[in-house]
C-alpha cells in the first residue's frame, strides 16, 4: 500500500488511522486468558457486552442508553451500510459533509445510492457546518439520509450541542434520517465535550454507530454497535443481521470489548494526556519553525489536519517533500477533491518519532 501511494516503503506510515501503542493491560490479559483455554466452542455473551457499552456511556459521557436499543454489528462501516440499505432505496440521496472520511463515499455508492455533498465552511480558522446549504439540500427532497461524522474525521471538530440541535431541527422539519458515526467519541481533548445524537430524547430521526476500536486500538479484533430509539428500524436491522447470521461477534471481540469498557478508563485517560502533549508540541513547533504549515484546531480524534497552502508549492511537490521527510500522510484529496494541499496525519505514535519527522520536514522545506 505504501509503495502504491507514495512510491516507496521508506516512509513512516502516519496515514493509517490506528495507534502504535500497546492495548490496555486488561484487554491483553483477557485475550491471553482466552487463548490459554485452548478451546473455542460456541460461546455468545451479547448481553454482557451491551451492558458494558451502556455503563461506559453513562460513566464517560453522562449519557443514559437503553440496552434494548442496542444491536451489535461486525463493524462501524457494516452498520452504516446496513442502515443505508434499510432507510433508502437505490437512487436515493445520502448526504455527507466534506471533507470527510473517504470510505463514506464508497459505502454509499456501492449501495447504489447517490452521494450528495454539503461542504463544511472555514470561518475564522474553524470548520463549521453550513446550515443554509443543509436546509437548501434537505428541502429539495433529494436527501433521505445524512451521514454525520462526530467527531469529524479528518478536520477534528467535535460538534457542539447547539450545532447538533440546529442540525436535528432541520432533519425533523424535512424528515431526513441522521446516521451518526461516533467511533471517535472517546478521543476528546480539554475544553471540549462530546455530545451524542442519542442524547436528544424523543427522537426517531437519529441513530448512532460506535465501537471500541479507535478508543482502545482494537481495529482488528473489535465489533461495532448501532443504537436507535426507532424500534421499527431496530427490528428491521436485527432481522437483516439474523438473516445473514451476523447478529453476534466472536468470543475474542466480546471479551475484549467488555475488558476495554469495564477496565480501560485509566489507560484511556493517560493516552489522552499523551496525545494532548503531542498536539501542544506540534503546535509550538509549527508556529516557531514551520509557520507556512497550518494546523487546524484539534478538538477530537487522533488525526490532525495540516494545510500546506502557504508553502506556495504545488500539491505533488508537497507530497514529494513529505516522502523525502519519510512522512506518509493521507492526501487531502482522498476526503474530497479541492483539498490537494491538505494532509491528514495520525499522531497516535511515540512523540519522539513525531518530533524527528517534523524536524526532517522543516529541513526539507528550508533546503
Amino acid at each position: 500500500m505504501l509503495n502504491s501511494v507514495y512510491g516507496t516503503t521508506n516512509v513512516e506510515p502516519y496515514w493509517v488511522a490506528d495507534m502504535d501503542f500497546e492495548v490496555a493491560t486488561p484487554i491483553r490479559d483477557e485475550l491471553l486468558r482466552l487463548a490459554q483455554r485452548a478451546h473455542f466452542a460456541y460461546e455468545f455473551n451479547s448481553q454482557d457486552v451491551l451492558k458494558a457499552i451502556v455503563d461506559w456511556y453513562q460513566r464517560r459521557h453522562d449519557l443514559v442508553l437503553k440496552q434494548e436499543n442496542l444491536v451489535q454489528v461486525p463493524g462501524v462501516l457494516t452498520g452504516v451500510a446496513m442502515l443505508i440499505r434499510e432507510l433508502t432505496k437505490p437512487g436515493d440521496g445520502v448526504l455527507i459533509q466534506t471533507p470527510v472520511y473517504h470510505q463514506f463515499k464508497k459505502v454509499i455508492g456501492s449501495a447504489g445510492r447517490e452521494v450528495l455533498r454539503s461542504p463544511l465552511q472555514v470561518i475564522d480558522g474553524h470548520y463549521r457546518m453550513d446550515f443554509d446549504d443543509l436546509e437548501q439540500q434537505f428541502s429539495s427532497g433529494k436527501v433521505k439520509v445524512m451521514l454525520l461524522c462526530n467527531p469529524h474525521n479528518p478536520v477534528g471538530r467535535v460538534w457542539t450541542q447547539d450545532e447538533l440541535a440546529q442540525l436535528l431541527k432541520l432533519a425533523r422539519a424535512y424528515q431526513v434520517f441522521i446516521i451518526s458515526d461516533e467511533i471517535h467519541s472517546d478521543i476528546i481533548f480539554a475544553g471540549h465535550s462530546f455530545h451524542s445524537m442519542a442524547g436528544f430524547t424523543g427522537e426517531n430521526f437519529a441513530s448512532l454507530i460506535g465501537s471500541p476500536s479507535k478508543t482502545f486500538g482494537m481495529q482488528s479484533i473489535s465489533n461495532g454497535y448501532i443504537y436507535s430509539a426507532n424500534q421499527d428500524l431496530l427490528a428491521k436491522t436485527k432481522a437483516s443481521l439474523d438473516s445473514m447470521y451476523l447478529g453476534h461477534s466472536n468470543v475474542l471481540s466480546n471479551y475484549a470489548t467488555i475488558a476495554a469498557y469495564t477496565q480501560g478508563e485509566i489507560w484511556l485517560d493517560e493516552f489522552l494526556q499523551y496525545l494532548e502533549n503531542s498536539i501542544n508540541w506540534i503546535q509550538d513547533f509549527l508556529q516557531q519553525e514551520l509557520p507556512q504549515v497550518r494546523l487546524y484546531p484539534v478538538e477530537g480524534t487522533y488525526q490532525i489536519w495540516l494545510d500546506f497552502s502557504n508553502t506556495d508549492l504545488p500539491a505533488e511537490q508537497v507530497k514529494q517533500l513529505l516522502v523525502d521527510a519519510r512522512m506518509a500522510l493521507t492526501p487531502g484529496a482522498w476526503f474530497e477533491s479541492g483539498n490537494e494541499l491538505m494532509f491528514r496525519m495520525n499522531i497516535a505514535s511515540p512523540l519522539a518519532q513525531i518530533q524527528e519527522a517534523f524536524k526532517r520536514l522543516q529541513q526539507k522545506l528550508s533546503a
